[in-house]
């Protein structure tokens, strides 16, 4: 088994958990997402992120607005809804447990 296939599936697993870490707080254009991602090595391309972004917006995620943009056509900017902010604070626990959880066994090998 090839270790890049392994990380990627780890990083797929935990890349909802990260988009909506990066909205917290603000709105923002897809562009500033895989940015986010990028810089925390969360190597991402643009058809990998707009089919997530769609799917937590259907779930009732995130929401969207398009603004006008001085450098060319509207841009569409992301944002955490009520729901999301409720899940987002979910995943925050169980990402904790699970951090223990891999921790305390990493802890207690051989």
């Amino acid at each position: 088994m090839k270790i890049e296939n392994t990380k990627a599936q780890m990083r797929k697993g935990v890349l909802e958990y990260c988009i909506l870490l990066i909205l917290d707080g603000e709105p923002l254009y897809a562009t500033n997402i895989l940015q986010g991602l990028k810089e925390a090595k969360m190597i991402v391309v643009e058809g990998t992120l707009y089919p997530l972004l769609t799917r937590l917006k259907n779930d009732g995620l995130l929401k969207y607005k398009w603004e006008e943009s001085t450098q060319g056509p509207p841009r569409k900017y992301y944002e955490l809804t009520d729901s999301g902010k409720k899940f987002l604070k979910e995943l925050e626990g169980s990402w904790d447990e699970l951090v223990n959880a891999v921790g305390s066994v990493k802890q207690n090998r051989a």
